[in-house]
């Protein structure tokens, strides 16, 4: 009984957090096809866009796409939709509020796919970046997180409806040009433009369907598993560029013998004009140009983008308040892709770094849990609960599972989920399972909770009775958290040590450790095991 009311509480938490997105309910965008002309002489795009769409009702007289229209303020950028088409039929629509919303000219059948033509043209606000790189030259690139994707895409612009995509883009002959999914042409045109064309089998969010556009250098650098391995740089970075990208082969392999199979196409490491470290569009890896610098500095970052090619990318966060299940996967992964290229010790200095980042954040933010349904600006989102703590359940659930656990259930969560999206709660029943374990209080305490637990206390020597006496306090806001808590004891003589564990259920306990010898030193968490803050005296 306890377990399934347990799977019920999950199923009613993904249902209470998700988000304000006017999602279409009867509408199932399969693919889409951007095709995209791109000038030196303008800012101007031109495009159009088809869109195929399965329908999941009888009876859908219309449905609406996300797409930023020009403003009535007289600004000169924003898309401008002159055609909605099926087939030969011109369909009506309207443009108001960035949704362009099409009416059907016949009622649906339930599973019946249509596809749309939108023709449409202009000068994008945001979401394809068109500026000079650090070496002045003219590039495009997308850069759509979190919903920046409607600034030059008509699309979906929300994680829940992932789709198939494919890019066709005609741009001048110096440029090359990137996008997800496999290449399928690459075509020289009259007056000195080319043409590309990328597809994608495997469906995405849109907030990673990119392109990027750019004078080159691409080094084919191996493949992992049958899958190529690339570095695209700009040519001036050549060198450098080729030297931290050719760690992504290495990171590559690993997480596939860990996880499971990569999930696309290829993998394309790009420097590029994103505005974050690193974005982590599917196939297609984002970095700022600012991250290459030959010294292969970069590696967390790299391992950091390519583990969010399993976690965020091919299993997708349901609504962006769960984005845990994206950053905090990535940081974790990317802390445990060190640990196994340079010892232990590397990921414990990551978490010691990680806890003092949340601790600072919780103390500006002490209302702040990792699901956050309180956060309508979505880039605050990008935050310390998100990476860090994210991390650190994590990391806590592998302590306390084991590591046998812990992996088998990662790679069941992948495969289950992949192509897919998951909720918390997917996850949760997913370690559940694999467990054979109720972990519904771990996962609200730590992850539906704000805060992290504080721990004061003192120990004392008891002689007569050769103990240790232990007392703790929980010192935090709110009730008391539950917390496997490991205690070792140092002695004055070399190679006097205990290592035990105690179970903290209560605000105040008090323990009595039996000890072979008197104590000189009592430690609190000394393998970092937990997430938590300690300060422990002796009476």
């Amino acid at each position: 009984m306890k377990r399934l009311c347990a799977v019920l509480f999950c199923a009613l938490l993904s249902t209470a957090f998700a988000d304000a997105y006017p999602r279409n309910p009867g509408v199932d965008v399969r693919h889409y096809r951007f095709e995209l002309k791109l000038w030196d002489h303008t800012n101007r795009i031109e495009a159009r866009a088809a869109v195929t769409i399965r329908f999941l009702q009888d009876d859908v007289r219309n449905f609406t796409l996300d797409l930023v229209a020009p403003s009535d303020a007289g600004d000169s950028t924003g898309m401008t939709v002159t055609e909605v088409r099926r087939d030969s039929l011109a369909l009506n629509f309207s443009h108001h509020d960035d949704r362009l919303a099409v009416q059907l000219h016949a009622p649906t059948t339930t599973g019946e796919e249509r596809t749309f033509e939108i023709v449409y043209h202009g000068v994008p606000r945001d979401g394809l970046i068109i500026s000079k790189n650090l070496f002045g030259e003219r590039t495009f690139f997308g850069d759509n997180w979190p919903n920046r994707a409607r600034h030059w895409l008509p699309s979906v612009d929300h994680p829940y409806d992932k789709a198939t995509c494919e890019f066709v883009v005609e741009a001048p002959c110096p440029y090359q040009v990137v996008a997800n999914g496999r290449l399928v042409e690459e075509t020289d045109l009259p007056a000195g433009r080319r043409r590309t064309h990328w597809r994608t089998a495997a469906p995405l969010p849109t907030k990673v369907m990119v392109i990027g556009a750019a004078r080159f250098a691409v080094q084919y650098v191996g493949t992992v598993a049958g899958h190529p391995v690339q570095s695209w740089v700009f040519p001036q970075a050549r060198e450098a560029g080729f030297r931290d990208f050719a760690q992504a082969v290495d990171v590559l392999r690993y997480f596939v013998q860990q996880i499971g199979a990569f999930p696309y196409a290829k993998l394309a490491n790009v420097q590029s004009r994103t505005r974050y470290g690193g974005m982590e569009n599917a196939g297609a890896i984002f970095y700022s140009e600012k991250a290459v610098k030959g010294t292969r500095e970069n590696e967390a970052l790299i391992a950091h983008e390519i583990a969010h090619q399993w976690f965020g990318d091919a299993v997708t966060e349901a609504d962006w308040h769960h984005i845990w299940l994206s950053e905090g996967f990535a940081t974790y992964l990317a802390g445990v892709y060190l640990e196994h290229k340079h010892g232990e010790a590397r990921l414990r200095q990551r978490l010691r770094e990680m806890r003092e980042r949340i601790v600072a954040y919780l103390r500006t933010h002490p209302e702040s849990a990792v699901v956050d349904t309180s956060i309508a600006d979505l880039n605050r989102l990008l935050n310390p609960n998100s990476y860090q703590k994210g991390a650190w359940v994590l990391h806590m659930l592998r302590t306390q599972l084991g590591d046998e656990t812990f992996w088998r259930g990662l790679r069941e969560f992948y495969r289950r989920y992949r192509h897919g999206n998951a909720w918390t709660a997917d996850f949760q029943r997913v370690m559940e399972e694999v467990s054979r374990r109720s972990l519904a209080q771990f996962f609200e305490q730590w992850l539906f909770r704000p805060g992290v637990p504080g721990l004061r206390g003192t120990w004392h020597w008891r002689v007569a009775s050769q103990k240790l006496e232990l007392a703790l306090e929980q010192v935090q806001p709110g009730g008391a958290f539950r917390l496997p808590v490991e205690v070792e004891v140092f002695g004055a003589g070399d190679g006097q040590r205990v290592l035990t564990r105690i179970e903290l259920t209560e605000r105040r306990q008090t323990y009595q450790l039996d000890l072979p010898f008197p104590p000189a030193k009592v430690v609190l968490d000394p393998n970092d095991h937990l997430l938590l803050e300690w300060v422990l005296q002796k009476k």
